[in-house]
């Protein structure tokens, strides 16, 4: 289950459906986000080539699920706007130790965390979602997610042996599912 300790129940979607252009402008920030995170780390660890040009394709395909998301929500006369954070992301951003080599597995953990989630919920999407144009969007994306979740864990090992990263992801994954049950007040695809 791509390393989540938690499974989000089909009626997610039913409570999200209605307010699918917010979810959307959400999804949006999330790309961006997602883009952001891979080229913070591009820039962290830069005299680590091995590490940082994978994450240069991460980046590419993060912006381009961000201006396909964009494009959705202006095929349905929506514009993306700005939005506060979500608890998901603070509150797994704080998770994160600060010392390194631990900070960077950690980094990893984390995205590869969000990516299973992500990839999750757009399987929900893909299968539940009563607008097929929007159903098969998301399954379009899934691949990826599940990609970019395999390819964080496999980017930790350059610092980290199989066995601390997967001790780590352990406990950042028991961290994520307690998040995701409290949930978020506002609609998002990581509420």
């Amino acid at each position: 289950m791509l390393s989540l300790k938690s499974e989000t129940s089909p009626d997610w979607v039913a409570r999200l459906e209605p307010h699918m252009d917010e979810v959307l402008i959400d999804h949006a920030h999330c790309e961006k986000k997602a883009a952001g995170t891979a080229m913070n780390m591009i820039f962290s660890y830069v005299e680590h080539p091995e590490f940082v040009v994978p994450l240069t394709e991460v980046v590419e395909e993060e912006l381009l699920h961000f201006r396909q998301v964009i494009e959705v929500l202006v095929s349905r006369g929506k514009k993306l706007v700005g939005q506060p954070q979500s608890s998901y992301g603070r509150r797994l951003s704080a998770l994160i130790r600060t010392n390194e080599p631990d900070k960077v597995v950690d980094r990893c953990c984390v995205a590869a965390l969000i990516e299973a989630r992500s990839c999750e919920r757009f399987t929900l999407l893909r299968d539940h979602l009563r607008d097929p144009r929007l159903a098969d969007f998301y399954g379009t994306l899934l691949e990826s997610e599940a990609r970019h979740h395999a390819l964080y864990l496999r980017l930790a090992e350059h610092f980290a042996t199989k066995d601390v990263i997967r001790d780590r992801l352990e406990e950042l994954a028991q961290e994520e599912a307690s998040i995701v049950a409290d949930g978020d007040p506002t609609p998002r695809l990581h509420s």
